[in-house]
């Protein structure tokens, strides 16, 4: 029995005669870009945020890099400002920032729950300091209480990076209407995933929604007229359609997957194997199941000789990027560590009962010798590679 980490096949086959409906209604219409199931989505995921305004955009880059883009053409943000953001981040945080001509200030997430560290943050603001970006990695929502409290106190913005949190919470308040701004994709494996590439800002800035909707279509709000040097990054109707579809079922499928952590988090009982760790179990959205062993590469090669498929979330930082070289001299002890240890292991809504207990199992049985990984089984690594039913992506 082969566990893969993502079939997202099965993920939206659930939903298979809702979605070709959707879809049929769109092609049918003749209306494809700004139409009326767009501004249904943006009004919906607005409500179910709990924020004012949602503006949808082409991906989960586009939401953060245009959003700090509005707040340098409306006075408030400019060129050379410095913006805190985690050092253990998807590299697209950091995009963002640097695309925008800002200074990203890396700081050390904190060693549990590998969020932006409140401490951390605050030792690292300086006159030039002007927004924080907290990520709510892997589906545990970063401790927005202390960071708005920084943010106060020191007259910042903040842009929550909420790709991988999409109904995570704190006291049942939710990524997205936290921040003055919170940017979200919807690649296809996350938990609200479309069928190809979307992305979202929610805010309750009305003058920053309008700023984000004016720059996403080339700068202009009445054809023709343009205000700002913008860029064309605009969620289509389709895509818009589908994700009110899956919006539907979005509470029910993190539930499943809770199920899926809880079951993992009471069955591996292995020392050799660090399972995550957090408050509240009903505010995570587990978007991805991350645990840590100091032989990562053992316990993968060990894992995938067994059928199960592992992903790891990220293995190299961003400041280590070639992209990036020579922009960052400082050390990042804690960081370098959690990226050395790290492994995600098969989650989503659809990862059946007997599939999960496999994982449990064979974890339980993991020892720190030496294994090797069949033919049969690299070849199986190989062909989900290309069959897409895994998350390749942030």
């Amino acid at each position: 029995m082969r566990v893969p980490f993502l079939n997202l096949k099965a993920v939206n086959s659930q939903y298979r005669e809702e979605l070709i409906e959707a879809c049929a209604k769109v092609i049918d219409s003749g209306w494809y870009i700004f139409g009326d199931e767009l501004l249904g989505f943006e009004k919906e995921f607005a409500k179910y945020c709990g924020s004012d305004f949602c503006v949808g955009v082409a991906n989960g880059l586009d939401a953060l890099t245009i959003t700090l883009r509005a707040w340098k053409e409306i006075g408030r943000l400019k060129e050379g400002d410095e913006i805190i953001v985690p050092a253990n981040t998807y590299i697209a945080s950091i995009l963002a920032i640097t695309e925008n001509r800002f200074r990203p200030i890396l700081v050390e997430p904190d060693k549990f729950t590998y969020n932006l560290d409140p401490t951390t943050t605050e030792a690292a603001i300086s006159r030039k300091t002007k927004a924080i970006l907290p990520v709510h990695l892997y589906g545990q929502i970063a401790d927005m209480p202390a960071i708005m409290d920084i943010a106060k106190r020191h007259n910042l913005l903040v842009l929550e990076d909420s790709a991988q949190g999409h109904g995570a919470s704190i006291e049942s308040q939710k990524a997205g209407n936290w921040g003055h701004a919170s940017g979200f994709s919807f690649f296809p494996s996350k938990n609200l995933g479309a069928l190809g590439d979307a992305g979202a800002v929610t805010t309750n800035d009305e003058e920053l929604a309008q700023a984000i909707r004016t720059l996403r279509n080339y700068g202009s709000l009445v054809k023709y007229e343009n205000i700002y040097q913008g860029v064309n990054s605009r969620l289509d109707e389709i895509q818009a359609a589908l994700l009110r579809v899956k919006l539907k079922h979005l509470e029910d499928e993190i539930q499943q997957r809770r199920k899926v952590a809880k079951a993992y988090l009471d069955g591996i009982k292995n020392p050799l194997v660090q399972l995550p760790k957090y408050k509240n179990h009903e505010e995570h959205v587990f978007h991805l199941f991350v645990v840590r062993t100091q032989k990562r590469k053992k316990l993968q090669d060990y894992l995938l000789d067994n059928g199960i498929h592992t992903l790891i979330h990220y293995p190299i930082p961003p400041y280590r990027q070639k992209a990036y070289k020579g922009l960052f001299n400082k050390k990042y002890p804690i960081t370098e560590k959690i990226h050395q240890e790290i492994l995600s292991l098969p989650i989503s809504p659809v990862l059946e009962d007997e599939k999960v207990q496999k994982v449990i199992r064979v974890i339980n049985k993991y020892e720190n010798s030496p294994t090797k990984i069949s033919k049969m089984n690299f070849n199986y690594c190989i062909c989900k590679l290309v069959s897409f039913e895994i998350d390749y992506s942030s």
